[in-house]
């Protein structure tokens, strides 16, 4: 478990690597609202590493749409919480709960793309370990890396490639 909680520790300070120092939730909160989950919820069922890390990029993404959600409650109408994708440093943050609602939609399109967005970008997986995950190869991960970067570009940023 402490192997794991170290790695999720290593993903959430990449998700937060790029934004102010006073951001309202902080990686480690991240990680330990993460395992207060798996707590209540009675421990997780996993089979491998790459499973439970891809059980964590799910949790990690709605922890940080929960948190985008409240922060917009508190103030009435304000920007939700921005996060800048892992492999594009640099750019501008994208909205978190907006690309929350984009991946759901890719997802009613083409469900395996959002799920590799979701590993990879939350989860912090390669793009073996998704692959393995999935039960494709890394050439249609890559495939659909591709295909959902190019989507969610048009969906959310039109003026900046991702």
């Amino acid at each position: 478990m402490s192997a794991f909680h170290a790695e999720l520790g290593r993903i959430a300070r990449h998700l937060f690597g790029s934004e102010r120092a006073d951001h309202t939730l902080q990686p480690t909160a991240l990680v330990n609202e993460l395992w207060l989950r798996v707590m209540r919820d009675g421990g997780v069922e996993v089979r491998s590493e790459v499973e439970f890390r891809a059980w964590a990029a799910n949790a990690m993404r709605n922890i940080l749409v929960d948190h985008a959600r409240a922060k917009r409650a508190q103030k009435r109408g304000g920007l939700a919480s921005r996060v800048v994708l892992v492999d594009v440093p640099g750019r501008p943050g994208i909205d978190i709960l907006g690309l929350h609602e984009a991946l759901n939609r890719l997802e009613t399109h083409h469900e395996r793309s959002a799920r590799v967005v979701e590993m990879r970008f939350f989860g912090g997986l390669t793009q073996a370990e998704t692959a393995e995950r999935l039960g494709v190869t890394e050439r249609t991960v890559r495939a659909d890396w591709k295909m959902a970067r190019a989507w969610l570009h048009r969906l959310l940023l039109d003026a900046t490639p991702i």
